[in-house]
């Protein structure tokens, strides 16, 4: 007969073994789904405070073009650019946005000046691609959604964007429009970044970063940072739960190309509805 001490002792190690084999045997994919889901909390948190800095920036940047728009004076790119640097050096929220574009545009619709160093927007007209933004020109501000090919972010495939418009009076009358946004592909690069970042910062010593790829989900669309591989964001778009409005992370496991991966996957309603935003992840 065993003593009490002993009993207690054995089933001790009994139920430490049990976990130990338990925990040995979990999946690779299961794992990284769990740490996918935690990513995808981290990002929506993100993508808030992104939003919240356009959010109170625009109106203070509004503001100081004031005198800008007054004068009327549309031709000289480079002034309308230093009006630009100006004005964004000049408010806290903005210095720190996350946009890959800031422009200035006329009571027509028609981008004055963009901050981009090859400017493609300029002479462009936004009403056609951003049809909402004519709200703008009526003294309100507004966030939209479009697809313009000068705002796009990656190069050899499809790409959208998120605009913000804020009207710029004076006089009494609204003279043209301070417009900033982000293409959804260069945005999900930010993310991806800020993301590794932060996996970096908590990984103990000689441990193995994960591969991870991020996603902004727009209407059931994947758009990734440009060099991720197209196949990921075609995987992504066929899961269902792109297609819910999930307020806290859904999480799957799958495999790609013969790797495991786990996703999860929030949406992003100060995006608008339909949006959200998608982490694959993998361990290494």
């Amino acid at each position: 007969m065993l003593s009490t001490a002993k009993r207690v002792f054995v089933s001790l190690t009994l139920a430490v073994a049990a976990a130990t084999a338990t925990s040995g045997c979990k999946k690779s994919s299961a794992v990284s789904a769990e740490k996918a889901s935690e990513h995808a909390a981290f990002l929506a948190k993100a993508v808030e405070t992104d939003l919240s800095e356009v959010r109170t920036g625009m109106p203070a940047g509004a503001r100081l073009l004031q005198a800008y728009f007054e004068a009327g004076e549309f031709q000289d790119a480079t002034a309308a650019l230093e009006q630009l640097e100006k004005t964004r050096a000049k408010v806290q929220d903005l210095r720190v946005a996350k946009s890959t574009f800031f422009a200035l545009v006329d009571g027509k619709g028609n981008v004055i000046r963009s901050d981009q160093e090859h400017d493609a927007l300029a002479g462009k007209n936004l009403l056609q691609a951003f049809p909402e933004i004519s709200r703008a020109l009526a003294g309100q501000f507004v966030e939209t959604r479009g697809a313009m090919d000068e705002a796009s972010g990656v190069r050899g495939r499809k790409d959208a964007q998120w605009l913000a418009a804020q009207p710029v009076g004076a006089a009494g009358a609204v003279k043209g429009m301070y417009v900033t946004g982000w293409s959804f592909s260069a945005y999900a690069y930010r993310l991806e970044n800020q993301l590794r970042s932060q996996i970096r910062s908590s990984l103990e010593q000689d441990g193995k970063e994960p591969l991870v790829y991020v996603f902004v989900v727009v209407d059931g669309k994947a758009f990734g940072a440009p060099i991720t591989p197209e196949v990921n964001a075609q995987t992504v778009e066929r899961q269902a739960l792109v297609k819910t409005e999930a307020k806290t992370p859904v999480k799957i496991e799958l495999e790609i190309t013969g790797r495991e991966f786990g996703a999860a996957f929030v949406s992003t309603p100060g995006l608008g509805k339909g949006t959200g935003v998608a982490v694959l992840r993998s361990e290494t």
